[in-house]
C-alpha cells in the first residue's frame, strides 16, 4: 500500500484532490511500515534496522508536518525531531564505522557505505531542523522542497528495503537481470528531478496557488 499510494502521488498533477488523498494514504501507510519494521527488527536484534525504521519515521513526520503548516510555523515537534535526528545519525554512522573497522565483514550484509550514507542524510535534516527552528520556519519554495525530499527519500526507503532487502519474494531469472535496481532507486530519481523543477522554475508559486495545505499532507 505505501509503495502503491507513494508512486501514485507522485504521478497525480501535484495540488489536485487525488494527490492529496495519495499523498495521506502513503503518509499513514509508512507510519504503520516503518513502526512495525523498527518493532519486528528490535526483535530479532537487529539494531541496524531498528534505526533505519526510525529514520523513515522520521522522515516521513517531518514531511507530513511541513505539508500541513503554513509558512513560518513552528512547534514544539520540531524540537523533539531534531534530537531524534542527530541521535538517529550519530548511531548510524557509529555502525557504519564498525562495519569499516571490521574483520568480520558486513553486519547483515549491509557494506558500511550504506551506514554511512544514512548517517549522513538524517544529519544532513538534523541540520535543516536547525536552520528552520533558528529562522522561525520556513517559507515558499524552501518549504515545498523541504516537504518534497523528506518525502521521497522517505518513500526510497521503502523501495529500497522491499526490492533490495526482499529480493527473494521475485523470481530467481528477475533477481539475476539486476532490473530489481531500477525501481530501488526510482524515487531518488524523481526526487532529483523534482528539486531541480521546484527550484529553477516558477511551479512553486503554481503549486502554492493551487492551496494552501489545510490538515491534508502538502499540496506537492
Amino acid at each position: 500500500m505505501g509503495l502503491l499510494s507513494g508512486a501514485a502521488a507522485l504521478s497525480f498533477r501535484k495540488g489536485c484532490r487525488w494527490h492529496r488523498v495519495a499523498g495521506n494514504v502513503f503518509f499513514v501507510s509508512m507510519l504503520g511500515m516503518s513502526t512495525a519494521g523498527a518493532y519486528l527488527a528490535f526483535m530479532k536484534h537487529q539494531m541496524n534496522n531498528v534505526f533505519g525504521g526510525v529514520l523513515a519515521f522520521y522522515l516521513v513526520t517531518t514531511a507530513w508536518a511541513t505539508g500541513r503548516r503554513r509558512d513560518g510555523e513552528t512547534s514544539i515537534f520540531d524540537w523533539g525531531a531534531l534530537l531524534v535526528a542527530l541521535a538517529v545519525g550519530a548511531i548510524i554512522l557509529t555502525y557504519g564505522f564498525e562495519v569499516a573497522n571490521s574483520r568480520t565483514g558486513p553486519k547483515d550484509g549491509i557494506p558500511a557505505g550504506m551506514y554511512f550514507f544514512l548517517g549522513s542524510v538524517a544529519l544532513l535534516s538534523a541540520a535543516g531542523d536547525v536552520r528552520m527552528l533558528v529562522r522561525g520556519g520556513v517559507f515558499g519554495v524552501h518549504r515545498i522542497a523541504r516537504h518534497l525530499w523528506r518525502m521521497c527519500f522517505s518513500l526510497f526507503i521503502a523501495t529500497g528495503s522491499f526490492f533490495l532487502g526482499q529480493q527473494q519474494v521475485f523470481p530467481h531469472w528477475l533477481r539475476k537481470t539486476k532490473v530489481l535496481f531500477l525501481p530501488a532507486i526510482l524515487p531518488l530519481i524523481l526526487l532529483i528531478f523534482w528539486l531541480c523543477r521546484v527550484r529553477f522554475t516558477n511551479v512553486h508559486s503554481t503549486l502554492e496557488g493551487a492551496g494552501q495545505p489545510s490538515g491534508g499532507v502538502m499540496n506537492l
